[in-house]
């Protein structure tokens, strides 16, 4: 009984903090009745939003400190250190210096994450993936901070804190963890239907990609390019991975994630340490000022795409990672990027989800860094010398001398000294703004769905399949029936054949309507079209002993010198002998890999296999025959080939050595053989 008093009166204590929003007006922090949650203030419905926008500085600074010390978004990230060089001057279009010389080598440092998870959660997640690159120049640094998707859910900042909450675990029980298969980021998207694009980027095989490596990188926002004589172009930045881009299919990222929870980042490492070098090419789309409304869409909505097509992309330089990193802490966790951080020669335009950034960046590394001397820790420090009149502050390491700290003085001759254009010195680009302050979103902005139906109509029948499949799963998550309906009403828009197939898995109503007038399709945008190539691809090798040791040397040493990493598996660890007197060292055992983990298996030789020998062979094949993977089998190896799968694509089984290792090449560089039977 008085254990329950003391709880009834903690109870009481607690009731004066507790708050229901529901039915409630929206007010800000200190009660002021909010009209518009939407929009930020701009200067203009296409004008740069305005610093004097109370309420969306009250709200994007709250959300920025709402997690200590961990990033809020981007939590579970690694990187590695590399160099990147042009391929040829851009003076033409900037006077950036880094894109002027392609005998310069820049230092750059580059971070991958997802964004929903904690630091602690899985990496093969159904997530974006941050592709954030720090570029260490002459004069200064560049941040490129962008996504593996070259689009976004949202269109103004104002907005962020909200998707983020959204997708971000339900804080009445802080589930689930890493995943958008819940009630409230559905309920969102049906409520905003803004996101309609990301969210088919968002169920495509994109976000479960099979390696940082193998993934595309977007600057996703519009920036402009400025040259020597002021001409401004608009640009977009790609990284385009020289491996092509390559994911993983569902079932197989599940069971990563349970088997190997750093997959992405051990694959980072690993091939660094090897000295397979992570290679991506640099592109940029260009448009002339003169041809800004020119399109269907509007060049600066950040939900919208240039097509490949429509815009090409022009490569112009190449970034090699090649050096891991000596501490995860120091550099991986500590790097502050900003899309703030520019070079002369590249500056913002418009958009109104950078024009947020532009603030929040800032602000949330004062909070996760502990104050204003994040630039001064040694991954963030420029190259460059800084020289300004900041001083003091938590972490301050800088000893700066003399008596002047401020702007103008004469007893320091007025120095540090403002440097003129000529000099190097950053002047923003002179765009005319004419516009109300007003909170609206430009009309050019409202269409949602065209270039959803756009990403619809460029995917293969398996790319299809795939987003069908991952609308169903996530949808068949959400407890409320009113918001399953909702999302597939609002997919209907995009095709009425995909929201029926999900409707009918996730058991709502078919909706009505017919098929989409809109035709235009991106071939650019299917992986069906990627690069394929063998390089760095892994397999697991089954053996025995008394395999035939030279003709499956003769296998393992063309895979090796076509660039492909082998891991000898079998029973227990130590060496195997071959019939003719061989030794090879078997990396791994059944019990500590999978074929979850594996691009492809060869089943070789051996004789006298004890029963959970061929047990579990037989489990590896037939794991990565659902999955689409390249499987070959020499000798007693094709024992374990069952009859359905003999002439299967994929499926290599030929009894010349040679000819089998030229076939067995050219299935592993395919990556998965989707035409594949899987029963």
């Amino acid at each position: 009984m008085k254990r329950n008093e003391g709880l009834n009166k903690k109870d009481a204590q607690l009731d004066q903090f507790r708050v229901n929003d529901q039915d409630k007006d929206m007010t800000t922090n200190q009660g002021l009745k909010v009209s518009e949650d939407e929009f930020s203030l701009k200067a203009g419905e296409r004008g740069p939003t305005l610093m004097e926008d109370f309420h969306f500085r009250e709200k994007i600074t709250h959300f920025d400190h709402e997690r200590i010390p961990e990033r809020v978004v981007h939590a579970r990230g690694y990187a590695a250190h590399g160099e990147f060089q042009v391929y040829e001057s851009m003076k033409e279009y900037t006077k950036a210096k880094f894109l002027q010389d392609p005998s310069v080598t820049t230092p750059v440092f580059v971070r991958f994450s997802t964004v929903a998870g904690s630091r602690g959660s899985a990496e093969t997640v159904r997530d974006v993936r941050g592709f954030a690159t720090k570029f260490y120049t002459e004069e200064g640094n560049f941040d490129l901070v962008g996504n593996n998707i070259p689009v976004f859910f949202i269109q103004d900042a104002i907005k962020f804190p909200d998707l983020v909450h959204a997708v971000k675990p339900e804080p009445h029980n802080e589930m689930p963890q890493a995943a958008s298969a819940h009630d409230t980021f559905w309920d969102f998207v049906a409520n905003n239907q803004e996101s309609a694009h990301m969210i088919m980027w968002h169920m495509s095989d994109r976000t479960i990609p099979r390696s940082f490596r193998m993934m595309e990188g977007f600057g996703v926002h519009t920036f402009r390019f400025v040259n020597e004589e002021g001409i401004a172009f608009f640009v977009k930045f790609h990284w385009k991975p020289l491996l092509g881009v390559h994911s993983l299919v569902w079932d197989e990222a599940q069971k990563i994630s349970g088997k190997e929870p750093d997959f992405h980042r051990r694959d980072l490492w690993e091939n660094i340490e090897k000295a397979n070098y992570v290679e991506f090419e640099l592109g940029v789309q260009i448009i002339e000022e003169k041809d800004e409304f020119m399109f269907d869409f509007d060049i600066l909505d950040p939900t919208k795409i240039w097509p490949e097509e429509d815009v090409p992309v022009k490569i112009i330089g190449k970034m090699t990672l090649n050096r891991n990193v000596d501490n995860v802490f120091a550099e991986t966790e500590q790097v502050a990027f900003h899309p703030g951080h520019l070079v002369p020669g590249i500056d913002f335009t418009n958009d109104p989800l950078l024009q947020g950034r532009l603030f929040s960046y800032t602000d949330t590394q004062l909070i996760r860094l502990g104050g204003p001397n994040f630039h001064e820790l040694p991954i963030n420090r420029p190259v460059c010398p800084f020289h300004n009149n900041q001083r003091d502050g938590y972490g301050r390491q800088t000893i700066n001398q003399g008596q002047v700290s401020y702007h103008k003085n004469s007893l320091a001759g007025n120095t540090p000294t403002p440097a003129s254009e000529v000099e190097g010195g950053f002047v923003h680009y002179q765009e005319k703004i004419d516009g109300r302050k007003i909170r609206n979103r430009s009309e050019s902005f409202k269409d949602h769905f065209s270039q959803a139906i756009m990403f619809w109509n460029s995917m293969s029948e398996p790319e299809k399949k795939h987003i069908i499949d991952a609308f169903s799963f996530e949808l068949g998550k959400v407890k409320s029936e009113s918001v399953r309906q909702q999302v597939v009403d609002m997919f209907a828009n995009v095709s009425v054949e995909m929201a029926a197939t999900v409707a009918d898995a996730i058991g709502v109503v078919p909706p009505q309507g017919q098929k989409s007038s809109i035709t235009k399709s991106s071939p650019a945008l299917s992986q069906l079209n990627t690069v394929k190539k063998p390089d760095t691809r892994k397999v697991g090798v089954i053996l025995g002993n008394d395999f035939n040791g030279s003709d499956i040397m003769n296998v393992l040493h063309e895979l090796t010198e076509t660039g492909i990493e082998v891991e000898v598996i079998s029973e227990k660890f130590g060496k195997l002998r071959s019939s003719d007197g061989e030794e090879i060292t078997v990396d791994q055992t059944f019990l500590t890999c999978d074929p979850v983990l594996f691009d492809g298996l060869y089943i070789g030789d051996g004789y006298g296999a004890s029963p959970k020998f061929k047990q579990d062979t037989a489990h590896f094949v037939q794991e990565a025959f659902v999955h689409y993977k390249p499987i070959g089998a020499t000798h007693e190896g094709k024992k374990y080939i069952q009859q359905h799968m003999i002439c299967s694509p994929g499926v290599v089984t030929d009894d010349d050595i040679n000819l089998f290792t030229k076939k067995f090449i050219s299935a592993i560089s395919a990556h998965r053989h989707w035409d594949r039977k899987v029963i």
